[in-house]
């Protein structure tokens, strides 16, 4: 399978959304509303948008010609970025159930990598739910290791 990363458009949000649920159960939780793909998505559109990027199907994969029309362009990945000034951040890396294991994920990280990169980002953090191991073993993989920090967090409810 060919694969673009290209930055997210508006256009996309519902592809992405439908990708997030399948990547990410905890968007299903009704009792997390501060988990909601709509509102991540709106909130990235405001905060450096150009480092929120997809992963698109391209035309060169090994699909039948009928498949290629219908799934070309058909999102199946994604990642955002963020960088403070001071150490940069990954978010929502996600790649869409069928396509795992097509280094999709490792290319979407190095892209997110190279855009912070290029913004002088020294550094990149991200989070991992402690009980996702096979998440931590790709991101081990691509030479990720635990800190040696306390991670923690407050929710600022309105």
């Amino acid at each position: 399978m060919t694969v673009t990363i290209r930055p997210f458009s508006p256009g996309d949000a519902d592809a992405v959304i439908g990708l997030w649920m399948q990547a990410f159960p905890e968007y299903q939780d009704t009792s997390r509303p501060h988990r909601n793909p709509r509102l991540s998505i709106e909130n990235k559109l405001g905060t450096q948008p150009e480092l929120f990027f997809v992963a698109t199907r391209g035309d060169g994969d090994e699909s039948t010609e009928r498949d290629k029309s219908d799934e070309s362009g058909a999102i199946v990945g994604t990642v955002m970025a963020g960088y403070d000034g001071h150490r940069g951040w990954l978010y929502s890396l996600a790649v869409d159930p069928g396509a795992r294991r097509l280094g999709i994920g490792t290319r979407l990280v190095q892209h997110a990598e190279a855009a912070l990169l290029a913004r002088g980002c020294p550094k990149l953090n991200l989070q991992v739910l402690h009980d996702k191991a096979e998440v931590l073993a790709f991101y081990a993989s691509l030479g990720y290791r635990a800190d040696a920090v306390v991670s923690l967090g407050k929710r600022l409810e309105p």
